[in-house]
């Protein structure tokens, strides 16, 4: 091929790839959006009694003195530690305090900080140990990962099991490690961006059933008439 025809050749492939980005009204845009997250939410509408199971559970085993530990990957760790903080900051003052623990790698004494992308990567055995540090029989680990593969988390599991805790994972489509691994598993079948925006929707839902039954085990059964 001569240098004439490779330049033709080179000018029709960037012609191709520049060609103008189909343009959207807003309101288009916000609609396709809300059409692809419809998957995941009829994925979590069908998990909404072990939703609330959860939380009603994790009530009693709280108020029993029992604790939590919460644990994700990548972008699934924020979501969680926003989960627990939420636990810890909501109703401050008004009840007896909580152990609820967020598992980050790194943050240990004489530790740098830990990004999203390394926790993603690796640290099994640092969160392991975490777990091992903090977990006891009839506890609760929740874990939560978009793919349901994170080798970090899979170890916590089985750290956790074997301390005689109970396991609860949130994680992508079905079936993959981590939901096999634990002991309950609520899966979404859906790409991973929409899996990420349903696993906040069913942090909070579980969160909301969580602050009711808090409230209804400590009013106490009500006096007879």
């Amino acid at each position: 091929m001569n240098a004439k025809m490779k330049a033709v050749s080179r000018l029709s492939r960037t012609r191709a790839t520049d060609a103008p980005f189909e343009m959207k009204a807003p309101v288009d845009i916000v609609l396709e959006h809300l059409r692809q997250v419809g998957p995941a939410l009829a994925s979590l509408r069908n998990e909404s009694s072990r939703l609330a199971g959860w939380g009603e559970e994790l009530a009693r085993r709280l108020i029993s003195g029992n604790r939590l530990l919460t644990a994700g990957s990548a972008g699934s760790a924020a979501e969680v530690q926003q989960f627990t903080a939420e636990l810890l900051g909501r109703h401050a003052g008004e009840r007896q305090p909580f152990s609820v623990i967020a598992l980050r790698p790194g943050v240990s004494a004489g530790a740098a900080p830990v990004s999203a992308i390394e926790i993603a990567q690796g640290h099994a055995d640092e969160v392991a140990s975490q777990v091992r540090a903090h977990i006891r029989s009839d506890d609760v680990l929740l874990v939560v990962s978009a793919s349901g593969h994170r080798h970090a988390l899979l170890e916590a599991t089985a750290a956790a099991r074997a301390a005689g805790a109970t396991v609860w994972a949130v994680t992508g489509a079905a079936p993959n490690p981590l939901a096999q691994a634990a002991d309950e598993s609520i899966c979404i079948n859906a790409p991973k961006p929409q899996v990420r925006e349903a696993q906040l929707i069913a942090l909070q839902a579980m969160s909301e059933c969580l602050a009711a039954a808090l409230h209804s085990l400590s009013a106490g059964p009500e006096p007879l008439r």
